[in-house]
């Protein structure tokens, strides 16, 4: 008689299968490879620095064709600074003599610093600095040093400022630029993000003792992701000599590297503990779920890794390295799953129930761990599972009609890159300055700057043009001056600052960049040969980012969807399940754009989250969350329908397998949801609309594609289709078969004495 193990054996053949039946025979090996890969990773990161994202490299448009001109001709732009000196009863004219001497006393205060240079008075003769109502005036000059790190040595010079304006109760004096606006939000803000993602192990911890009931049962996933996490930084940094990389990619390959990896190794350790269950012995329940879970984490991670790579379609560097740190610790963590976790499985034991935690799952019968439908899940699933697949088509009608209701205001999405007020609201005051100086000097918060570069920029045409533009910039009503035109002679480039009509109005700021660029540059800039004018700033950053963005939607989205088309056609050899699987998903993120049209576009509920008033989604959002989204509700989609088809090989009817796949998987699905959710939650917490932006839309996918996705909609799908759910063409059966680690061994006879091993649920 053939025993189960060596049954197994030769039903075995996929790359999971074998790789964890190699990990449980060299355990200790397998561990020490990959407690040697990390540390090797690390140290190896850590030796080779990491390059980051240049501003040059953000954009391919105008933006960066001037940051590239910029750099190459080595020219540090000092961090410019302002103060805003103002009557607040809106009476007081710069004229007047207590006005003149606040000036003169900011002009001695930031001198007095010592940290700044370049100061220019409101009132000297070329100024140009006095509102045109003669009631706002402002004191400029620049910061001494780098740069880069002016934000850290503005302190001073605002202490200096404040002491002036405390001697002056008429007038308001504000100070804001770049190092001051850095500096501000840096101390608001700065540590917001790396609160959340400090609090996001521990509550995922947290979340895992309460499913598990068990410390060590806990610690794994949670260990597993840590490690993933760890390896990805250090290749990070050697990656990043060839893509470079940035805090935002190292965030966002947190985010996925602690959802991926507590998912893989929760679907892991709950097959085998529901193996042994049922009464197979250790290795037996081991390579039961190395078979079935594993190959379902390599197809899914495999898919998930393929979603990312749609990030390199944007041409956004920013996105670029998102894509590729997040497809990084994808890959790791689904390494990982297949080959450490057996490992460590196989050397606990028992002891991975170790550290119970009192109170957790004692009303749990006993009995439930034993026969053949041990481990059959969630009876609120089981409930649910019953309604569904007795009303199939009801229950495609009502989750379909409910998630295109949800879904349908995204048909009016308004994409933009927020303004100040927008992502930070009135909780700072520098935020009002902003909206001052705006308002008095509109465009001169944020001005173009033309960059331009000829072979001779000291040559009478070039000169000559440079005239003209500053002219026509103003006779055309791009903007009201002052244009200001620095000329470094020894670089041959000129900059052109040019405030902008329209100011913190995005829309009318556009078009005066268009009269700008389409207008005033040919007729002017054109007309000399050799020279390069293009034009950059916040508002030209803005609209070339935005328009990247547009261009890069139509190949990003081809791209992960015909191949997570391939994917799963390939995975599971069946054109239906191919098909559905992609219809879903993109219901799933359609309704996740439907909730943040709805709440932070529209404002409904958007006082719950915090939100009131932004009226416009992130420019850069909609396209992350449909990359991150449909590479992470996969995992979901994967593990479910690999059940349901085990199931079926097994040789249970069509709704059997169906529910016995959807409500086994409940558990460990409901669990990882939570997570996730959880997770993604406390980033829809923090203060940056955009943050709050993204934290809300991924909470709301996950929870969305965990419920009516995979409780619903997807069991009534699959009830409706029948036999056609494995449909596929005869002309498709030569494509390569990676169908065949679906089918457990048949369940085990076990002793009627025999104690059945306790688990968590």
């Amino acid at each position: 008689m053939v025993r189960n193990g060596e049954r197994q054996d030769r039903r075995v053949r996929g790359f999971a299968a074998r790789a964890g039946g190699w990990s449980v025979r060299h355990r200790w090996a397998a561990v020490g490879i990959w407690v040697l890969f990390v540390v090797l990773a690390m140290g190896l990161g850590s030796a080779a620095g990491r390059v980051d994202v240049e501003d040059s490299d953000q954009l391919s448009g105008e933006t960066g064709q001037a940051s590239r001109i910029v750099d190459d001709a080595r020219i540090d732009e000092p961090a410019g600074e302002t103060v805003l000196v103002q009557g607040k009863d809106g009476r007081l004219r710069a004229t007047a003599p207590e006005f003149k001497a606040a000036v003169a006393d900011v002009i001695r205060a930031v001198e007095g610093t010592g940290a700044v240079t370049n100061v220019r008075s409101p009132y000297a003769a070329q100024a140009q600095t006095v509102s045109e109502d003669g009631r706002t005036v402002l004191v400029q000059f620049d910061m001494r040093g780098d740069p880069e790190t002016a934000a850290d040595r503005v302190d001073p010079v605002l202490a200096a400022v404040e002491g002036v304006a405390d001697g002056h109760d008429a007038l308001r004096i504000e100070e804001i630029g770049g190092a001051s606006m850095n500096k501000t939000f840096d101390d608001a803000f700065g540590d917001d993000f790396q609160r959340a993602e400090l609090s996001a192990v521990p509550v995922a911890l947290g979340i895992l003792l309460i499913a598990f009931g068990a410390v060590v049962a806990a610690l794994l996933p949670v260990a597993l992701a840590i490690t993933a996490i760890m390896a990805t930084m250090g290749l990070m940094g050697l990656v990043s000599h060839l893509q470079p990389m940035s805090e935002t990619a190292n965030s966002v390959m947190l985010l996925v590297g602690l959802a991926v990896g507590v998912d893989y190794c929760l679907f892991y350790l709950r097959r085998e503990r529901e193996e042994r269950l049922k009464g197979h012995d250790p290795q037996t329940a081991l390579r039961v779920a190395a078979a079935t879970s594993g190959r379902a984490i390599i197809v899914s991670g495999v898919t998930v890794c393929v979603a990312m790579a749609g990030m390199m379609f944007t041409g956004l560097a920013e996105f670029q390295a998102m894509g590729i740190a997040s497809l990084m610790v994808v890959a790791v963590a689904m390494v990982g799953s297949v080959t450490v976790l057996p490992a460590l499985l196989s050397l606990l034991g028992e002891r991975v129930e170790k550290g119970r935690i009192p109170f957790l799952h004692r009303g749990k019968r006993r009995s439930e761990g034993s026969g053949p439908n041990a481990g059959s899940g969630s009876r609120f699933w089981q409930r649910v599972l019953t309604v569904v697949l007795a009303r199939p088509a009801v229950s495609v009608v009502v989750a379909v009609g409910a998630l295109l209701a949800v879904a349908a205001p995204a048909l009016g999405m308004k994409t933009q890159n927020l303004t100040l007020d927008q992502e930070f609201g009135s909780s700072l005051p520098i935020v009002a300055t902003y909206d001052r100086v705006n308002e008095a000097f509109p465009g001169g918060s944020d001005p173009a700057e033309v960059v331009v570069k000829a072979d001779d920029i000291e040559a009478p045409a070039v000169r000559a043009a440079l005239a003209d533009f500053r002219a026509q910039a103003v006779s055309s009503g791009a903007s009201r001056g002052p244009v200001e035109v620095t000329v470094h002679a020894k670089e041959n480039v000129a900059l052109i600052d040019v405030p902008l009509v329209g100011g913190s109005d995005q829309d009318k700021a556009e078009k005066s960049l268009a009269l700008l660029r389409d207008q005033v540059r040919p007729d002017t800039l054109g007309e000399v040969d050799g020279v390069e004018a293009p034009v950059t700033g916040q508002v030209a950053g803005s609209k070339d980012f935005n328009d990247q963005i547009v261009g890069s939607v139509v190949p990003v989205f081809v791209f992960v969807v015909v191949f997570a088309f391939l994917l799963m056609l390939v995975s599971f050899r069946s054109l239906t399940v191919a098909v559905t699987s992609i219809a879903l998903n993109l219901l799933s993120v359609g309704a996740a754009y439907g909730i943040l049209v709805a709440v932070f576009q529209n404002g409904w509920g958007a006082g719950l989250v915090g939100a009131e008033g932004v009226g416009a989604i992130i420019s850069w959002l909609p396209l992350f969350l449909f990359v991150i989204l449909f590479g992470l509700s996969m995992d979901y989609h994967v593990f479910v329908v690999s059940r349901i088809k085990e199931a079926r090989l097994q040789g249970r009817s069509n709704l059997d397998a169906i529910r016995h796949g959807v409500v086994t998987t409940a558990g460990v699905v409901t669990s990882a949801a939570v997570i996730m959710v959880a997770v993604f939650a406390i980033f829809g917490t923090l203060s940056m609309q955009s943050f709050k932006q993204m934290g809300v839309g991924l909470a709301a996918a996950v929870l969305i594609d965990a419920t009516v996705i995979r409780g619903v909609l997807l069991p009534a799908v699959m009830a409706l289709l029948g036999e056609r759910n494995w449909y596929l063409p005869k002309w498709l059966h030569r494509m390569p078969d990676l169908s065949h680690d679906e089918a457990a061994p048949p369940e085990p006879r076990r002793p009627a004495e025999e104690e059945p091993v306790r688990v968590s649920p």
